[in-house]
């Protein structure tokens, strides 16, 4: 009968081990993608930004034709 209760004793140990790496490995993943969402926010930002000034680049070079016009060969 010890044994038994020294068998279940162990493997509660265990399970409780399990669960506080399991604990601390979830708080490291959520920090990672709370991280990586703010990384992929300024991302997002600066292609915006990127775009919008190359169209407005685009815009005022000399000699610049625009990107809807249809050339001259159809």
């Amino acid at each position: 009968m010890s044994q038994t209760l020294e068998t279940l004793a162990s493997r509660i140990d265990e399970l409780e081990s399990q669960l506080t790496f399991q604990d601390e490995l979830i708080g490291s993943l959520n920090a990672t993608v709370a991280r990586q969402d703010f990384e992929i926010l300024e991302l997002k930002q600066q292609v915006s930004r990127v775009a919008e000034r190359l169209k407005e680049i685009g815009e005022t070079a000399p000699g610049a034709v625009p990107q809807d016009e249809t050339p001259p060969h159809y």
